[in-house]
């Protein structure tokens, strides 16, 4: 890993214990209004109005770590982290098929010119091993959500082992800041220094993946974000 993206590591989980901080001392996160207003306590309605409006969020873009602090924030560690996993899965098949569906000739078009030579290795990495490259990709400390999926859809490859692949590396992450997003709504400094713990394991296990998989030393040459 380079020197640049360890650093980039580092200073999330720095930023991490200290967004836990201050958003305990504010008392107040953008969305939680929402979430208090539409989300929270409102049962089956609730959960299918986080899952519904989460998933179109993350397929236009939003960081999936702010749907499972989110989620974390209105339904706890357990269910929030379910739900927030669902979120995402559906939120990157939609962001898949859509590429799929309408970007996959400009893609291979772009793939043939100059700026295809930066993505050109990933794409054919994740079409040899849709599983593993997209499974190294998700546990990356770094990187964009969006940006995979739309890759991952105009590629062509596989669509199941691509979604499993993100399932699994999804866990990681959406654990941490669904942690993160009980500690601050309860004040529980157990989970807070809980989720800093867990990322710090989850950037130890992206290092090694990037150090071992193809899709990583790609990615140090061009990065998807």
């Amino acid at each position: 890993m380079t020197g640049k993206a360890l650093l980039r590591a580092l200073l999330m989980v720095m930023g991490l214990a200290l967004a836990g901080l201050v958003l305990r001392v504010l008392g107040a996160v953008p969305g939680t209004d929402w979430v208090d207003a539409h989300v929270r306590d409102q049962g089956i309605l609730g959960e299918t109005l986080f899952l519904a409006v989460g998933a179109a969020a993350l397929a236009a873009g939003m960081p999936r770590q702010a749907v499972a602090f989110l989620g974390g924030y209105a339904f706890g560690a357990s269910v929030g982290t379910a739900l927030a996993l669902v979120a995402q899965l559906l939120g990157c098949a939609i962001a898949f098929y859509w590429a799929r569906a309408v970007g996959r000739a400009w893609a291979e078009r772009r793939l043939a010119g100059r700026f295809g030579k930066q993505l050109r290795p990933i794409v054919g990495i994740l079409r040899e091993n849709p599983f593993g490259a997209a499974l190294a990709l998700r546990l990356f400390p770094v990187g964009n959500n969006l940006a995979l999926n739309l890759l991952a859809g105009m590629s062509g490859i596989a669509a199941a082992p691509f979604f499993l692949a993100s399932a699994i590396g999804y866990v990681p992450q959406t654990i941490v800041f669904a942690l993160l997003g009980k500690g601050v709504r309860v004040d529980g400094t157990w989970q807070l220094a809980l989720s800093g713990v867990l990322l710090l394991g989850s950037i130890g296990l992206g290092i090694w993946l990037m150090r071992r998989h193809r899709a990583g030393r790609a990615v140090e040459q061009a990065p998807v974000e």
